[in-house]
């Protein structure tokens, strides 16, 4: 594999691929090199190895989390584990493409074309890499009941959640791929899923997030999901003792063992979450001084509880809201508040900042513990 890089290229993540012809292997690899403005670029490759090491297909990642090809390319990782953790890596090379904004087009990526010239795969090999649009069918949206009654469709996706959730959380995910999920489910409901193709593979990716760990963001604060909350052993073996349950739609699930603290709200533009700072960090805060840790969770640990530990890092640490924002989205990338929460958010430093001012203070930046800070 190393043998087909460039010298002063990187590799990001390698994930072996599902493959058609027993005698071949095939990778899907992400590639970073420093571009023009020497900030960090990245391109996907499609490889194929035995009997010999050739490239298949290269496309360059830009903005928007968008891979830039002239056709679309299929990748199908030998596991459902190992699907997480390519699509964990492609969204954080198509993040640092968006704050670079590397469109299609530009100055930038154009040493894909490198790749691009050295595709020398046979063309049956390079076949399985390609989508054939014209041979996917598509079914057409259903039609919309004016009912409050759920339809058999609405009933069938809510025992399919139900059963998909229960085969996750019994299999080895990095030894199992989708398609053995999707049989299973199957001989489970003892009926044909292929209408439901695309929303098990949507739920799938929404239970895997669920299912990742905790985030530690400071020594007695973790960030998480539903998943998180409802998991006893890892609340145990965690230290978890307090847990804020930042939502409207999901209920504290162990009542008798932890210290919970509520914020019903849903994740809308319309939710007043500045409205609830102050009592959230004083129950962190309690958790802290009682030397436990306190796990802040929302559905999936992404808005209303991240931007609610962004808040409390800012009281806390009198950091500003970039600083708190970047040292939160660094241990957890997936970290994103809706629009409504950061502006929330901005709302909130100027409080802090006007607070600190009245009291006697000004506002400078401190840069003494490698960080900017309100003093």
């Amino acid at each position: 594999m190393f043998t087909l890089l460039r010298p002063e290229d990187n590799i990001r993540l390698a994930v072996r691929l599902e493959s058609a012809f027993p005698q071949c292997t095939r990778y899907m690899v992400v590639v970073s090199a420093n571009g023009r403005q020497d900030t960090e670029e990245s391109v996907v490759l499609g490889m194929d190895f035995n009997p010999s090491d050739r490239f298949a297909c290269a496309a360059s990642l830009t903005t928007n989390n968008y891979i830039f090809s002239e056709s679309i390319h299929v990748f199908k990782p030998v596991s459902v584990q190992a699907m997480w953790s390519a699509l964990q890596s492609l969204h954080k090379a198509c993040e640092v493409a968006r704050c670079h904004n590397y469109f299609p087009g530009s100055l930038f990526l154009t040493w894909v074309s490198y790749y691009q010239s050295r595709v020398s795969s046979d063309q049956a090999r390079i076949n399985e890499w390609n989508a054939m649009q014209d041979v996917q069918s598509h079914r057409a949206d259903s039609p919309v009941l004016f009912s409050e009654v759920p339809t058999e469709r609405e009933r069938t996706e809510r025992l399919i959640k139900t059963r998909l959730r229960e085969i996750m959380m019994q299999k080895d995910l990095e030894n199992v791929t989708s398609k053995d999920i999707r049989t299973e489910l199957e001989m489970q409901m003892v009926c044909n899923l292929r209408e439901f193709k695309e929303y098990i593979d949507n739920e799938m990716i929404v239970i895997l997030g669920q299912m990742d760990r905790p985030t530690e963001i400071f020594e007695h604060v973790y960030l998480g999901s539903e998943w998180n909350a409802s998991n006893l052993e890892e609340l145990q073996n965690t230290g978890v003792q307090y847990i804020l349950n930042v939502t409207r739609e999901i209920d504290n699930f162990f009542p008798s063992l932890f210290e919970y603290h509520n914020i019903r709200v849903y994740d809308e533009e319309a939710t007043d979450l500045l409205a609830y700072w102050n009592d959230t960090y004083k129950f962190i805060s309690r958790a802290k001084k009682a030397g436990a840790k306190c796990l802040v969770h929302c559905k999936m640990g992404v808005s209303r509880s991240a931007s609610t530990v962004i808040a409390y890092a800012m009281k806390e640490y009198g950091w500003d809201l970039e600083q708190a924002f970047e040292y939160v989205k660094e241990r957890r990338v997936v970290t994103k508040p809706n629009p409504s929460f950061m502006r929330q958010l901005e709302e909130y430093q100027g409080i802090l900042m006007a607070r600190m001012i009245f009291e006697g203070s000004c506002y400078t930046e401190d840069w003494s513990n490698g960080c900017r800070k309100f003093s």
